[in-house]
């Protein structure tokens, strides 16, 4: 009997035992959330980050997390998780989730719940205000308009043939037109290449730089043109771009637009002034938010600064002309 009751004794001492080694492997987990922006206009997109640090190995999920983060909060996608080492057998793991709402109003995103093991961790609280789109609406009813007379018109004495089928003799004689046009101007252009040679293009910071000067110098924010100065001045950046980067912006979001110059490592270093100049641009053209005249100078040197830090580095001159000595001279003494 006595020796029964230390073989149970001896088995649940084993067990917990193994409970506890099994706890204590799993160290320290820290969950953090946070948004790319806290304000976003009503349809519009952004990036919620999630970030977790565990020991490595350790096996965990996301217990609450689904199509929905509130009745209000849509998950549009969740890109690839990215994991990196930090030492000390630990690990970072980062993901990136796109959401969207389309209610506005300023709602709270509950804490995500990660299940690791045994223990339970919860992240931070975030809060998001969806800024509404304004609608215009139809204020003046008009009544049906009254009874008119036909006018005559010049058509009425042409050939039934013809007015039936002026369309077909109007495409063939513009068809006919433009194909004159082009073998015109073909000929001329190649008469003209031949004397005049082609001016070369303006390169992409010279073009931006000038046009934003010309944007400086028409003071459209001191006349109360503050959507028409925001536009023209992401036009110009979105160009600017285009010709620089090989970035195709004017068909992009402000969230695309971030999302290709964080994978860009030339223009990485100043997506923070380009998110800052988008995200007032955003507010100001569909918020119909006016901003402060300090933030119209700020947004304009932000811009000049965007452009100066991602301009092509020229190479000394002197460094070309003393890689093109040293060749020479390997090639002379290879001669010899």
């Amino acid at each position: 009997m006595k020796s029964g009751s230390h073989r149970i004794a001896y088995l649940l001492s084993l067990i917990m035992l193994t409970l506890s080694l099994s706890a204590s492997a799993i160290g320290p987990v820290t969950v953090k959330t946070s948004l790319d922006s806290a304000y976003i206009i009503m349809g519009k997109q952004t990036t919620l980050k999630v970030n977790v640090v565990q020991d490595k190995g350790t096996q965990g999920y996301f217990a609450n997390v689904g199509d929905t983060l509130t009745r209000e909060i849509e998950v549009i996608s969740a890109l690839p998780a990215d994991t990196s080492s930090l030492g000390s057998d630990r690990e970072e793991i980062s993901q990136d989730i796109i959401i969207q709402s389309f209610d506005s109003g300023l709602y709270t995103i509950r804490p995500f719940v990660y299940v690791a093991g045994s223990d339970t961790f919860k992240s931070n609280e975030l809060a998001l205000k969806v800024i509404p789109v304004p609608v215009d609406t139809l204020k003046t009813i008009h009544d049906y308009a009254g009874t008119a007379t036909p006018s005559w018109k010049i058509w009425d004495l042409l050939p039934d043939f013809i007015v039936d089928y002026w369309w077909v003799m109007l495409i063939i004689a513009g068809l006919a037109l433009a194909v004159a046009l082009y073998f015109v101007w073909r000929k001329r252009k190649a008469i003209i290449g031949t004397i005049i040679p082609p001016k070369p293009p303006v390169p992409p910071y010279e073009m931006a730089m000038q046009q934003l000067n010309a944007l400086k110098n028409q003071k459209l924010c001191e006349h109360g043109h503050e959507k028409e100065y925001y536009t023209r001045l992401t036009e110009i950046l979105r160009v600017y771009l285009q010709r620089r980067f090989d970035i195709n912006a004017m068909e992009m979001t402000s969230t695309q637009i971030m999302r290709e110059i964080s994978r860009h490592e030339d223009i990485k270093p100043s997506s923070p002034l380009m998110k800052q100049i988008l995200e007032i641009a955003d507010f100001v053209k569909f918020a119909n938010i006016r901003p402060m005249p300090d933030d119209n100078i700020k947004s304009f040197n932000m811009a000049v600064q965007f452009v100066e830090a991602t301009k092509p580095v020229e190479v000394p001159k002197d460094d070309t002309d003393n890689k093109q000595d040293n060749t020479d001279n390997k090639d002379i003494k290879d001669k010899k």
